[in-house]
């Protein structure tokens, strides 16, 4: 039997203060880049450390729609963790709506796209009244179904649990296709559309490849937070090598469409397309290496090996490896578009993330107030406490 006080988490103070400091580091830092840096670069990383936690969120959702459809059982025990990742959603999408305030800042086509031809053949798609509604059904669409999946599964606590939960897959089956359609269009609008002239066919689903493996590293490691803080006991070894496998195959299949979309641009030599790719490598050389081995090498290295698989700290680790690969793949994504001289992560890069790091946790951690940490009459449960993998 698991103890019923292991079940209800308690947002105790201390946590509570570790996380208002990290919240004042980030306010410290973004008033210290206001009077020190260009809006250029203000912008820049506010976008970087929006898209990055409100995707993160979104990726927690998708976590969470796949598995039902599918009929997973084995992720039921840990099945409120993403969920109360995907609550961050909402405040995600208010910093994302600030950014509208600074797009002439990171987005040159808003005030190009009448002197320049390329970006003029784009006004139909690339137009700010447009871009603004794109923006606003995604994110409605994107909480309404993530709300609605997470109060199903609060109620299945009160009652019939296999109802509750043959009436999500209709809302997961909902968010899994608008999800893979507009995460594209989305990666286009904030990412993509920073370089206007540029273009890649595979760069929206390279960026969805992202999103999944930022959100399983991320559920890896509030486990670990709540293991360390006494929670969490009925969470078995299995149930951590299969997340852990989870990251190693997504960060292969990262590095695999990191390396078509590479590849093909480099092996054409077009030079409308070739530009992107020069300016990061002659640029930014040492961050593009360092991308590629936080993304895929470290893991692939660590995570190959079965044994280290079924150990928390370890995939813990290789999680927060990943994480630093995503947000300096970010970091090349915005950055060198943005900025027309090359640019160094210093301390106001980090200490913004801190601050955004900060925020991210408080609301995941009182998300975990709400609700049982286990969904008790999930029609599952069961079967994720007795399986095994091989």
């Amino acid at each position: 039997m698991i103890e019923e006080s292991k079940l209800s988490f308690q947002f105790s103070k201390k946590v509570k203060t570790i996380l208002l400091i990290l919240i004042v580091i980030g306010l410290a830092s973004l008033a210290y880049g206001i009077f020190t840096f260009s809006a250029e670069k203000v912008w820049s990383a506010l976008l970087l450390n929006s898209v990055n936690f409100l995707t993160i969120g979104l990726g927690a959702t998708f976590f969470i729609a796949v598995h039902i459809i599918t009929q997973s059982g084995w992720h039921v025990s840990i099945q409120r963790i993403p969920e109360a990742i995907s609550m961050y959603l909402p405040f995600g999408a208010i910093f994302m709506i600030i950014m509208l305030f600074g797009l002439d800042h990171v987005f040159h086509w808003t005030h190009e796209i009448h002197h320049d031809p390329i970006i003029a053949d784009k006004e139909p798609y690339l137009n700010i009244p447009f871009f603004i509604v794109r923006l606003f059904v995604y994110l409605a669409i994107w909480i309404s179904l993530t709300y609605i999946l997470r109060r199903i599964s609060k109620k299945s606590d009160l009652g019939n649990g296999l109802n509750f939960y043959n009436k999500s897959k209709t809302y997961a089956a909902l968010f899994l296709v608008f999800f893979a359609i507009t995460i594209v269009t989305f990666a286009w609008d904030w990412l993509m559309s920073i370089e206007a002239h540029w273009f890649s066919t595979l760069f929206g689903w390279y960026v969805l490849a992202g999103v999944i493996v930022k959100s399983f590293a991320v559920i890896i490691v509030i486990i670990a937070i709540l293991r360390s803080l006494g929670y969490l006991d009925f969470i078995t070894t299995d149930n951590i090598h299969d997340l852990a496998r989870y990251l190693f195959s997504f960060a292969i299949f990262w590095m695999y469409l990191w390396f078509s979309q590479f590849m093909l641009i480099w092996y054409a030599n077009i030079p409308e397309e070739t530009f992107y790719f020069v300016k990061r490598v002659e640029n930014y050389e040492f961050l593009f290496l360092v991308n590629l081995a936080l993304n895929f090498l470290i893991p692939f290295l660590v995570l190959i090996v079965r044994k280290f698989r079924r150990i928390l700290w370890v995939v813990t680790a290789m999680a927060i490896v990943v994480l630093a690969g995503q947000w300096v793949d970010q970091y090349l994504m915005i950055f060198p578009g943005t900025m027309k001289e090359t640019q160094t992560i210093g301390l106001f890069d980090v200490g913004l993330t801190i601050g955004f790091t900060g925020i991210f946790l408080w609301v995941v951690l009182h998300s975990l107030t709400k609700a049982n940490l286990l969904p008790k009459n999930h029609p599952y449960l069961e079967e994720s406490f007795h399986y095994e993998n091989i």
